[in-house]
């Protein structure tokens, strides 16, 4: 699906009519992106994208904010290609386009339940504030570092640790659990 999906995008990078096997028959310079080295990338960033994007956009949006992200990608591959933290980019792309003043959904249908978790848990952390549930999810949930997850949210480092650190202490609060290590 996602190879049409980028065949479909074809001539899109610099407005050219006919690219055929990779070639730009354009005056201007470009860089058409050929659907093998493409696909590679999709194939490789799309499980990170997807499970970074759910606890940001939730279950309900996070399929167009992938597709977004993705036909973003293909778009600006020049742009995309010389980045270090390419699906972190990819992820505000994604995050942007979703944006929405609703309280996500983590899972479609309601009765669905997580194995080995708090049962409370997705509800108290939908009642977190978005930049500490982002900064948990990505963090604990999707096992993203501080600094990739400061870079994504435009924040610093410290925020973004100060965002878990109150979350988890919010949610430890809420749940009842008693820290041992403190």
């Amino acid at each position: 699906m996602l190879a049409l999906a980028a065949k479909q995008l074809s001539g899109i990078v610099c407005g050219a009519t006919l690219h055929l096997g990779g070639l730009c028959w354009c005056e201007d310079e470009c860089s058409v992106v050929s659907d093998a080295e493409f696909e590679v990338f999709v194939l490789s960033v799309e499980p990170r994208l997807r499970r970074a994007l759910l606890g940001a956009v939730g279950i309900n949006h996070l399929d167009d904010a992938v597709g977004e992200a993705l036909a973003f990608a293909y778009e600006h591959w020049d742009r995309l290609a010389g980045m270090a933290n390419p699906v972190g980019y990819l992820f505000r792309v994604g995050q942007s386009h979703a944006r929405t003043h609703k309280t996500p959904r983590l899972f479609r249908d309601q009765s669905v339940s997580i194995p080995d978790v708090e049962p409370r848990l997705v509800e108290l952390l939908i009642a977190l504030p978005k930049t500490q549930r982002t900064a948990i999810w990505l963090a604990h949930g999707c096992g993203w570092g501080h600094a990739d997850i400061a870079e994504v949210m435009g924040i610093s480092t410290s925020t973004v640790s100060t965002h878990v650190s109150r979350g988890l202490d919010r949610l430890r609060n809420d749940l009842g659990v008693i820290d041992a290590h403190r």
